[in-house]
């Protein structure tokens, strides 16, 4: 059975998921962990629970989802799994920051490149990897089948989508991935989104207003 747990993290109220099994393995996706007091969160809920870190797992990486990034492979001694394409994202990195007052950005140095059609696995449990572009220029969506749960990044929203003005963006290409690769998942299947509250497919075939099926 899986099990998640999220964490509303930073100024840009970012989504940090911590996904785990029977095993106590655990994957930790997104971490958006930024000061002293949200990296403490997310170790005591490890330590806690006797979780043991086993993936890290970037759907995209725009600022708001990498803060926590160097924290946890140090921490944890892990690889960064992301799409090599995202690079292109991530040494943007820096620009960003200096906008928003924060510290220069340096990429893990111990770098696993992920694509569609793999499966990642931890515990008893495995991710399919879906390539979910047009948000970023090479994001990514990971499905567990068992329990119809996806994790979206900033693809899809509760009746929103994610925004596509940025650079690598495309409202086409959005659009394309939604239709193509999410809805066509089970209707009951709950996506757990970058920001904001969980959803299910069956509901925003329904109810999204940007992307129809």
């Amino acid at each position: 059975m899986l099990q998640v747990k999220s964490f509303v993290f930073n100024e840009f109220q970012e989504n940090t998921y911590v996904v785990w099994d029977d095993s106590l393995a655990c994957a930790i996706i997104d971490p958006g962990c930024s000061n002293s007091e949200e990296r403490n969160l997310l170790q005591e809920f490890i330590v806690k629970l006797g979780l043991k870190p086993s993936l890290l797992l970037n759907t995209h990486c725009h600022i708001d989802h990498i803060l926590g990034n160097n924290f946890v492979a140090d921490k944890y001694q892990l690889p960064l799994h992301l799409h090599e394409g995202e690079l292109f994202t991530y040494k943007d990195t820096d620009r960003w920051a200096a906008m928003f007052g924060l510290p220069k950005f340096t990429i893990p140095e111990k770098l696993v490149f992920i694509d569609a059609g793999q499966t990642l696995h931890f515990g008893s449990s495995q991710l399919e990897i879906l390539s979910t572009p047009g948000h970023s220029i090479a994001s990514l969506s990971f499905y567990h089948a068992n329990t119809n749960i996806l994790f979206g990044g900033d693809v899809i929203f509760k009746n929103s989508i994610g925004r596509t003005d940025l650079p690598g963006g495309n409202f086409e290409v959005l659009a394309q991935s939604i239709r193509e690769k999410i809805y066509t998942l089970p209707e009951e299947t709950r996506i757990y989104s970058g920001h904001g509250p969980s959803t299910t497919v069956g509901s925003e075939k329904l109810n999204n207003p940007y992307v129809k099926p």
